[in-house]
């Protein structure tokens, strides 16, 4: 009860309101009415109660409400009252009105206390659980809401008591499958309360397939184009991910990032996005991010960046980053976000070093995104942008930062200046009289020079023309002019960051920095760090103290003037050592450098804060010791350093020799390896290519051999059947021996027509001679009468013309005979041949007969062949007869076995019973008993009959 005065604000002295009795009248019908009816109605009576008098109905109604959950399961409506009602007791999602009347503090206080109830009890929470289970509607969504709460409310607490509850994560997870998408959207809220800063639970959503599931949902909603589905969605999947390398590492492999290219898929015509799709785009751009973030293990974060590059989504977003009509904050994350992707990877670099923006004529994207960086009309954050992403292309990547130094050398600046370079880009800001510009040129050259001692000699070549009329000066001693012409703290903050970077670590930048003609460098630098100026300036003299320290460690001695000995002893006389570690402390003990320690990316609240540069904080953390110690070194103690350092060095260039040996061979190796792979691979597609071949031409043999067969048995038909069918008609050679043939047929056919025709004029001739004659012999016989003086002359030649007439009738009648003869052979070759003038006919008419000849071939080969199945299944069949036969043979056989057996056992009873019976008739002898004996030479019937009858007389 003091809980509860503590929540009523103290005891309460007077009548109460009349929305508590009521309330605990309907409290005791919840407990005490038998019918459910009577329950439902004060369950319902309650919930419209719970908004206005939250505190009285979660102090008297919590525990019913509770036991009706318990007992009333099998009714959804009262189930659904009841869990609406503490849903109300617990939520601090309140509305205006309400909120005017109660404090936020005491709201707040109201909804946390209520859930520490409510979880005091785990099987409360587990039966919430069950009830979320329930397919009804008025179960499922208030459950849901009413789980979401209390996860809002003591988050750890409920996350513990569902990781430990059976199956309690995975019964969460089908609420991404309801198809009521009320259930569903309020189902991925509960899921983001549940998976908050809790490794565990976030591993077991991953592995129950919410990443295939949450991808669905937002292609479904339509991407960057849905509503605040999408966002949340968005929001699940990135505390599934962020700082969680196993899900990160699921991601990778379960091939989703190939599914994020579509998100970033815009139109030429970007005016008017929605709200909703910008922050669903800027979700969509963390996310990625997150995937690629410096802060996870390299590894991963490695094949994430290939992944990109591979599935095409940074060439997606360097689309965005070169498109127009893009709003400012999105082009801002997309800037940051190609940064990450890019960062230390030679692939991507390479990639993004090639992209050109769409301007005529076309600018590398580098260029034209330094263009923003040194323009002082840009925002901070897209300047800030621009500078990492420039920081990123640069990380680990020393191809790019030649081509950056580059563009600064003699030999390779434009003459003409038609096109603006990197380097010019960089030199305008970094002289610029806008100290923002100042300060981000300058960090950008030094990460140009980051660990690269090559590009830190070639930039001392780079000269600068001032002024008209005047000579050119360095790049390095523009530099310590600059700051020796007291500028904005921005600026020399910037300067002296560059000249740090640029001195480390190259000794012979520290020569030419310190061979100044006037020794301004050295005494400026020793005089900013002696005076005592204020806090503002406490961090230049910090940088200027490193600079000299970085002057005296990296000296090689190669100036008499300035050697390491001769700067101890300056500035112990003129700052004083101890004076001087102190300034060099100043550095690491700035707030700005702190807060430039912690990440990679350049985030500052404000132009002002922008001071320190990340990669910098880490060279002041390894430089900052052994300056240290150098100060206090003797000069013997600096010999034989310098002695040990030769010593390393020659050791390092051994190694280095080696080491560049074993790359070599190892390059060599691969080299093998992979022409021996090769020469494997191709081996094996010859082997198998010779195999095919082998089995190919085995193939063709058969069917050879098959063809050869089948056609020595067409030949053997077809001569059976005459000559003219010898041939199958399909090969080209058999056609063509066909139609030599037919040929010689034609020829011969007109030779006979033509000895035809002769014949047939040669019987024309001799028939008109006959009718001649026979005129002739008219004419004679008439004469005969009118002149006797001739008839003995007439007479001779009458008999004369009878002989040749005789002649010429047997020449006629052989002539007829050959005539017959030839139409006989014409009628012969008359199938063939019947139209002698189309050869083509001809011989389509004999290969449409041979084929039809193939085709009666082929259909008695099938008949054949069906005989021959015919055949075997009879043998199959007479087989399995034989079979059946020879098991009943052997039955027979093992039967005869038995009886023979038998009748053996008979026959040895049979000589035992003669055995005894001859005993018995020996005994009966002896007794003196008349006894007959057996006659032997009686049949087997009689002798059975007498052994009957003896067995009768002994009986």
């Amino acid at each position: 009860m003091n809980f509860l005065r503590g929540v009523m604000g103290g005891p309460s002295a007077g009548p109460q309101p009349s929305g508590a009795d009521t309330i605990q009248k309907l409290c005791d019908r919840v407990a005490s009415s038998t019918l459910l009816d009577d329950r439902r109605d004060a369950v319902r009576a309650l919930k419209s109660l719970s908004k206005k008098y939250r505190l009285e109905v979660g102090i008297q109604a919590m525990e019913h409400l509770i036991r009706v959950l318990q007992t009333d399961r099998s009714d959804s409506e009262i189930i659904g009252y009841a869990l609406d009602t503490l849903y109300n007791v617990i939520s601090n999602d309140l509305e205006e009105e309400e909120q005017e009347e109660n404090s936020a503090k005491q709201v707040d206080d109201l909804g946390s206390q209520f859930t520490e109830i409510f979880i005091k009890q785990q099987e409360n929470v587990t039966l919430l659980l069950t009830l979320v289970e329930e397919f009804d509607f008025h179960v499922r969504w208030p459950g849901v809401k009413l789980l979401t709460s209390l996860l809002k409310q003591q988050g750890p607490q409920v996350q513990q008591i569902i990781l430990v509850s059976p199956m309690g994560v995975s019964r969460l997870m089908d609420l991404l499958a309801d198809s009521r998408e009320v259930i569903r959207n309020d189902g991925v809220l509960l899921l983001q309360q549940l998976t908050k800063s809790n490794a565990a639970i976030q591993k077991i959503v991953a592995f129950e397939n919410a990443f295939e599931r949450l991808l669905d949902i937002i292609t479904e909603e339509g991407n960057s184009d849905g509503g605040i589905v999408v966002e949340d969605c968005l929001l699940l999947l990135q505390n599934l991910l962020k700082n969680n390398n196993s899900n990160q590492n699921f991601f990778k492999e379960g091939s989703y990032i190939q599914r994020m290219k579509p998100w970033f898929e815009v139109g030429d015509d970007n005016c008017g996005w929605s709200a909703q799709k910008v922050t669903n785009l800027h979700l969509m751009l963390q996310l990625v991010r997150v995937l690629v973030s410096p802060t996870n293990p390299p590894g991963a974060t490695s094949s994430c960046q290939k992944a990109m590059f591979h599935c095409g989504l940074l060439q997606q977003l360097c689309t965005i980053l070169m498109a127009t009509g893009v709003p400012a904050d999105i082009l801002t994350e997309t800037i940051n976000t190609v940064s990450e992707v890019i960062r230390g990877c030679q692939t991507n670099q390479d990639y993004f070093a090639s992209v050109n923006a769409p301007s005529n004529p076309p600018r590398p994207a580098i260029v034209v995104l330094l263009m923003s960086m040194v323009n002082e009309r840009q925002p901070f954050v897209l300047r800030c942008a621009v500078l990492y992403c420039f920081q990123c292309f640069l990380y680990k990547n020393q191809k790019g930062q030649g081509e950056i130094v580059s563009t600064l050398l003699p030999s390779t600046i434009d003459a003409t200046g038609n096109s603006v370079s990197a380097g010019q880009l960089l030199c305008g800001g970094l002289f610029s009289t806008d100290s923002l510009s100042n300060w981000c040129a300058a960090v950008a050259l030094a990460h140009a020079l980051q660990e690269n001692a090559t590009l830190k000699e070639q930039l001392l070549r780079v000269q600068l023309a001032t002024s008209i009329g005047n000579p050119p000066v360095s790049l390095l001693q523009q530099c310590t002019n600059i700051l020796s012409q007291g500028s904005k703290v921005q600026t020399r903050v910037g300067l002296l960051m560059l000249l740090c970077t640029w001195l480390s670590n190259c000794s012979i930048a520290v020569t030419h920095f310190l061979h100044n003609p006037a020794n301004v460098p050295f005494f400026q630098l020793t005089g900013q760090i002696a005076e005592n100026l204020g806090e503002e300036e406490q961090l230049v003299q910090g940088l200027c103290a490193l600079l000299l320290g970085i002057s005296i460690y990296y000296n090689d001695n190669s100036l008499e003037n300035y050697r390491k000995e001769k700067l101890k002893q300056l500035i112990e006389k003129r700052i004083g050592r101890e004076n001087f570690i102190e300034k060099l402390g100043f550095i690491s003990k700035h707030e700005l450098y702190s807060r430039a320690a912690q990440k990679p990316q350049p985030s500052f609240s404000s132009p002002d804060h922008m001071m320190f540069d990340h990669e910098f904080t880490k060279l002041v953390k390894e430089l900052e010791g052994v300056i240290s110690k150098a100060i206090y070194k003797s000069s013997e103690e600096d010999k034989k350093e310098e002695e040990v350092k030769k010593t390393l060095e020659q050791h390092d260039n051994i190694v280095t020799h080696y080491k560049k040996v074993i790359r070599e061979q190892d390059q060599e190796l691969e080299e093998l390896k992979q022409r021996l792979n090769t020469l494997t691979s191709q081996n094996e597609q010859l082997q198998a290519t010779v195999t095919q071949q082998v089995s190919q031409i085995q193939q063709h043999k058969d069917q050879y051999n098959l063809l050869k067969v089948q056609l020595g048995k067409d030949t053997q038909h077809h001569n059976s059947h005459g000559d003219t069918l010898q041939m199958n008609g399909i090969q080209t050679e058999e056609v063509s021996k066909l139609r030599e043939e037919l040929e010689e047929w034609k020829n011969k056919h007109e030779l006979l027509q033509g000895q035809l025709k002769e014949k047939d004029s040669v019987i024309e001739k001799l028939n008109s001679s006959q009718l001649e004659m026979g005129a002739t012999e008219q004419s004679l016989q008439t004469s005969r009468f009118g002149g006797l003086e001739h008839s003995n002359e007439l007479q001779k030649e009458l008999e004369m013309l009878r002989s040749q007439t005789q002649l010429q009738s047997a020449e006629i009648s052989k002539l007829q005979m050959e005539n017959q003869k030839l139409q006989v052979m014409n009628t012969t070759a008359g199938p063939m041949l019947a139209d002698s003038g189309a050869t083509a006919a001809t011989s389509s008419e004999l290969e449409g007969r041979l084929e039809q000849e193939v085709k009666e071939l082929k259909n008695q080969v099938k008949s054949l062949s069906e005989e021959k199945e015919s055949l075997k299944q009879q043998l199959d069949s007479s087989t399995s007869t034989v079979a059946i036969l020879q098991e009943k043979n052997s039955k027979l056989q093992r039967e005869l076995a038995e009886s023979k057996k038998e009748q053996d056992d008979l026959l040895v009873l049979l000589a035992d019973q003669d055995q005894t019976i001859s005993a018995q008739k020996m005994k009966l002898k002896d007794f003196g008993v008349a006894v007959e004996d057996e006659d032997d030479t009686e049949s087997g019937d009689q002798g059975d009959e007498d052994e009957d009858g003896d067995e009768e007389e002994q009986d």
